[in-house]
């Protein structure tokens, strides 16, 4: 017996076993980690067959050699250098070299102290559906802030190619003096003028940016480095705990530094400063003057009256370089800023987009996802970055391309707060979050904030961003894409479904609400592809149904153990919402009594039981036979309603697809063609009816299932336009009266049925030719002349499948008229899509093959598929309110 190379870890590098088995590991990380993206081998423990089965000592290969190559040990960042160092630089940015001082000189000191892997963690948290739109939201937000921050490296570069003198002009007197070169005396102490401080303390706003809000929105962009840590989670020492940790220091130091630098600002420089040493005040000047720059030797109200000042706070975006001890130290700071970070999103926004297009949720944007060389670079994604880039480059304002990417982060922060809010009310046992002041209000709160302070930033461009977020989150939940992520989304709908179910249980069943739950014995559904699809169009979104998979002990070793997950996509890619489940039994009627006893949960539980036409009945073993009428015998002492689907050219597709191979599924596909082409087989319940008719020959009263599963059908867009057709047994002479009893019952039950058919010759002599095909096909049970003379009850004891003479006798009356009803069926219904008839209920006492035969002759020979279904005889339909 051949090991894996995990046994052999097992094995030979010690790995701690526990006593149960020597191949039973004890709990051990690597068995739960998914992480063989960021290097760590992935580790699988034993599989049941190995536990149960261990192979001899002796039978062991040897353990693999090394190959004596080094190995790699992987660098690990700490939470200093992977999260908050990583943080902090992110937020240092252009906003803070090129906008803090004009964002404080609008909004003033007071109001300035306020306000202080994404797609992956969406996408895995709230599902494909918000997760995907997200995502492409935010690599598209991180294309516009590479052109934020190149903007803000051009407009630099402009500042300093200008042709000017730097030591020539006062911006706010004194304290521009007092910097670096631009002051007489370098040794002098610089002292805050109080003035200014009062004056800048209050807002100011002004011009078509001059609003809170649009403040904020502009200043806004400094916090996207918040993720920056959680960018590079792969590569931390300890994810869970350097994050929290890196992220809220990098936040405290940071905050510290803008909220210093705006005070160090606003206290030593006006809002408003002419820049020419022309407005410059004698010592005792008798000019008036008024404004605030008058009583530190400045007259600046010219350029204020005109709102022409060049220079000031309020006017002059490079005012750091100024105020600085050494202005060339800020342009350095500035380039390197804004390059590296301009860098950093150029290729942090094509990573994004390739897990995106990694995903196959959206389509032709795989293209993008295709990656190049041993670090799997998407250089498709870098060009298709680089033009959105550009494009936006091209804009060439600062103050417009910000509010953009508020606009964009700001959805992205909002989606990443819901998302906690979300696992934590779901109560998810995989939500553990670590950090100890966590709060899911905390999170509902700042989800609800982002969100308001998208349409208070700018509000068309919030409209714009909802919009397309509504696009794609509908494409992506009409598609349903096939990704399992462990989302707060399926913890959600399982706190529903369990809570829901709990909730049925103590609701009483009232015939209202009855609805036909389906257990259908399909075996592998793919194999009966049109019993499928029926009993999927009439309880799609309206009942419950299951697809049960009978396997005999003898096929166990056949089916794979996969095969009930591939059967499952089989339904979900056929679009039918059923449940699926399999059992091992000795017999059909065991496997399908336990089903009938075990399947559901609470209130949706089965009522009806589904199954094909035995077709083979007359050359299957008599064991064979027997299982399949004990099966139905045992539906209905279960009180379970029976439906059975004939089909003329049958229901099982398996010998067509497959030729002589038998065995559905186990090394076939019944769904591939010979050219290999993966088509599902098409049945005719997935094609529109037209204006066909359903004919209802509703001949014993079951309580109305009869009735109630075609008008279900109707509902259908397939079958809305078919026509229901009642036909029912009476007599010559009542005729009238029959037909208006049944027009009255249907019009109480609410159905516009106006076609009912009374029935008064089923008492004829069926023809000679169709009494004869049914004796023919009976033939093969009827006891021999010698049996016959022996111990009768013995011989049907030990086969119960005989037919006596006796049996044939008490039954030829029922026969003769079935045989009868069969030539008016298929009389009346030849231009029919559907052919509904009453099930018999057999008799304790009826043979099997007698059972079979009297089925036969009711349904023989319909062109279009029959239905044979009885209810439990009780009511399932009313015309009462309560």
């Amino acid at each position: 017996l051949q090991m894996s190379k995990l046994q052999y870890l097992f094995f030979f590098d010690k790995i701690k076993m526990s006593f149960y088995n020597p191949l039973d590991p004890v709990p051990k990380y690597d068995f739960y980690a998914k992480d063989t993206w960021s290097g760590r081998i992935k580790s699988t423990r034993p599989s049941l067959d190995v536990l149960r089965k261990p192979p001899d000592p002796d039978d062991l290969p040897p353990p693999p050699e090394d190959d004596g190559r080094p190995k790699v040990k992987l660098v690990r960042f700490g939470w200093v250098l992977g999260v908050m160092i990583r943080c902090m630089l992110n937020i240092w940015g252009v906003i803070m070299y090129l906008r803090l001082p004009w964002i404080t000189s609008q909004a003033g000191i007071k109001v300035i102290f306020p306000p202080g892997g994404t797609y992956f963690m969406i996408s895995r948290s709230l599902g494909p559906e918000l997760g995907a739109p997200i995502g492409l939201l935010f690599a598209f937000a991180n294309a516009l802030a590479c052109s934020l921050n190149t903007v803000g490296f051009a407009e630099t570069v402009r500042d300093v190619l200008k042709v000017r003198k730097i030591f020539k002009y006062y911006d706010g007197g004194p304290p521009a003096r007092a910097f670096g070169e631009a002051t007489d005396k370098p040794n002098q102490l610089f002292i805050l003028p109080a003035e200014i401080f009062v004056e800048n303390l209050l807002p100011s706003f002004r011009g078509k940016d001059g609003s809170f809000f649009r403040m904020f929105a502009i200043f806004f962009p400094s916090a996207t480095g918040i993720l920056s840590g959680v960018n590079i989670c792969g590569d931390l020492k300890d994810p869970s705990g350097g994050i929290p940790k890196g992220t809220l220091l990098a936040i405290f130091w940071t905050t510290l530094s803008y909220l210093l630098i705006s005070v160090t600002v606003a206290s030593s420089v006006v809002r408003d400063a002419s820049g020419s040493l022309n407005d410059s005040l004698a010592l005792n000047s008798s000019i008036h003057c008024s404004g605030l720059g008058c009583k530190l030797g400045w007259n600046f109200d010219q350029c204020e009256q005109n709102n022409t000042c060049s220079f000031g706070l309020a006017n002059h975006f490079q005012i750091l370089a100024i105020v600085s001890g050494s202005a060339h130290l800020i342009t350095i700071g500035i380039f390197a800023a804004t390059l590296s970070s301009a860098l950093g999103f150029l290729v942090s926004a094509p990573k994004i987009f390739q897990c995106l297009c990694k995903d196959n949720i959206y389509p032709y944007i795989g293209f993008f996802g295709k990656g190049y060389g041993k670090n799997n670079e998407p250089l498709r994604g870098y060009m298709l970055m680089f033009i959105i880039a550009l494009a936006f480059i091209l804009i060439g304002d600062l103050n417009t391309i910000v509010p953009l990417i508020s606009n964009f982060f700001l959805c992205s922060y909002g989606l990443i707060n819901f998302s906690t809010f979300h696992a934590s009310i779901t109560k998810s046992p995989g939500w553990r979050p670590q950090y100890r002041y966590f709060s899911p209000w905390t999170s509902l709160f700042a989800a609800v904030l982002s969100f308001v302070l998208m349409f208070l930033f700018t509000w068309w461009a919030a409209l714009i961003t909802f919009g397309i977020v509504l696009c794609l989150l509908g494409y992506v939940t009409y598609k349903k894409p096939q990704v399992n992520w462990g989302t707060s989304y399926q913890a959600g709908f399982y706190n529903m479904a369990l809570s829901f179910s709990m909730s049925l249980t103590g609701v009483e069943d009232h015939v209202k609400n009855f609805r036909p739950q389906c257990l259908v014995l399909t075996g592998p559904p793919n194999v009966r592809p049109a019993l499928v699809d029926f009993v999927g169009t009439f309880t799609k979104n309206i009942s419950l149904m299951i697809c049960g998979n009978i396997i005999m002990e003898d096929e166990k070793s056949s089916f794979p153990q996969h095969s009930t997950d591939m059967l499952v996509d089989w339904l979900n890619q056929r679009k039918v919402r059923s449940f699926y489940t399999s059992f091992t039994a000795d017999s059909l009627k065991e496997g399908a009594h336990d089903l009938m006893q075990a399947s559901g949960l609470g209130k949706l539980k089965p009522n009806t039981l589904v199954l094909g036409y035995k077709m083979n009945w007359q050359e299957c073993k008599p064991e064979s036979l027997q299982d399949y009428v004990n099966t139905i015998s045992d539906a209905f002492d279960s009180s379970y309603g029976i439906a059975i689907l004939r089909m003329m050219d049958g229901l099982d597709v398996t010998s067509d697809l497959t030729g002589q191979n038998k065995a559905p599924l186990l090394s076939a596909n019944p769904d591939i063609s010979d050219d290999g082409s993966d088509e599902q087989v098409r049945s005719v319940f997935q094609t529109k009816q037209g204006r066909k008719s359903v004919d209802i020959y509703w001949i014993s009263d079951d309580g109305g299932l009869t009735l109630l599963v075609p008008y279900l059908l109707t509902r259908r867009n397939r079958w809305k336009k078919s026509k229901l057709r009642v036909f029912i047994l009476g007599d010559q002479e009542t005729m009238k009266e029959d037909r208006k009893d049944m027009k009255m019952l249907l019009k109480r039950f609410r159905l516009e049925i106006e076609d009912i058919v009374v029935i008064t010759d089923v008492d004829k002599p069926p023809l000679v030719k169709n009494l004869q095909r049914y004796e023919e096909s009976i033939a093969p049970f009827r006891l021999s002349e010698e049996q016959a003379g022996g111990d009768v009850h013995e011989l049907k004891r030990l086969s119960p499948w005989k037919v006596s003479d006796k049996d044939l006798e008490a039954i030829k009356p029922k026969v003769e008229r079935t045989v009868r009803l069969n030539e008016i069926i298929k009389k009346n219904s030849i231009h029919a899509a559907l052919v509904v008839i009453s099930l018999p209920v057999p008799d304790v006492t009826c043979p099997s093959s007698l059972y079979m035969s009297w089925l036969d002759a009711l349904s023989y020979g319909i062109h279009c598929p029959a239905l044979l279904i009885r209810g439990n005889q009780e009511n399932v339909m009313t015309f009462y309110c309560q």
